[in-house]
């Protein structure tokens, strides 16, 4: 059963009714795909448009309230505190300049409330035995501190879920490490910018938010989507034989 029959000269145009039913689902299918990483690329790009802006504004400062993480995500942010060094955690596999290592994570008290904030002091070589990892020097009493305010959801690649050793993750389990905490973090992870002397590698390079990748994944799907109209076009276009069924 055809839904239609045209006629063009010599050629005629009849295509089915269920390969064209089946071929408009995917099409529409395609298109919604494509159409949904378009966004995702446009959401990114004014992610990396505000963090572009950001670097250029005055810091927020983080006082005695609870942040909203949307509002504050890739904002520079100054807080005062004290570091709780006992609760200092290492993110394994960080690699610098082809070198492993560690990010140094430690929670900082915010005023003396039950407000902290979780803190990346930066990155430290892996030395040459994991067994026993020595810490940096970390400051004493209150200091003030800047950073970048990042999505502390965010987790490399790994090939197993891999426990905690100790002070050493694999990835940062946010949700564990704050349910194991005394006091209420902070929704973000601060990113330091500012030196402290302690010998940490704070060269945080811009963030990749996946523009490209979202862009990419687009085009595939539009290419599919042109890919199934044009097979429809010339699978259903055929030389007329005569005026017979």
């Amino acid at each position: 059963m055809h839904l239609l029959k045209l006629r063009f000269g010599a050629w005629q145009f009849a295509p089915a009714v269920w390969p064209t039913l089946a071929t408009l689902f995917f099409f529409v299918l395609t298109m919604w795909l494509g159409n949904w990483q378009s966004g995702r690329a446009e959401t990114k790009r004014a992610l990396q448009a505000r963090y572009d802006l950001a670097t250029r504004e005055a810091p927020i400062h983080v006082g005695s309230t609870l942040l909203d993480r949307e509002s504050v995500l890739y904002r520079k942010l100054e807080v005062r505190g004290v570091f709780d060094d006992a609760r200092t955690i290492l993110l394994d596999n960080r690699v610098h300049e082809g070198v492993a290592g560690y990010h140094v994570l430690t929670p900082l008290d915010i005023g003396g409330g039950q407000l902290a904030i979780l803190v990346n002091r930066g990155w430290m070589p892996a030395g040459r035995s994991r067994d026993q990892v020595s810490l940096p020097p970390i400051p004493r009493g209150e200091v003030k501190l800047e950073g970048m305010a990042v999505d502390p959801h965010s987790r490399y690649f790994e090939l197993a879920q891999t426990p905690p050793q100790g002070r050493v993750w694999q990835n940062l389990d946010f949700e564990r490490y704050a349910a194991s905490y005394g006091r209420t973090l902070q929704p973000v992870l601060l990113m330091q910018t500012s030196q402290a002397g302690d010998g940490l590698l704070r060269s945080w390079p811009r963030p990749d938010t996946g523009v490209s990748m979202h862009v990419s994944y687009a085009f595939q799907w539009y290419s599919l989507a042109t890919t199934l109209a044009v097979l429809w076009l010339v699978l259903n276009l055929e030389r007329h034989q005569g005026d017979g069924e």
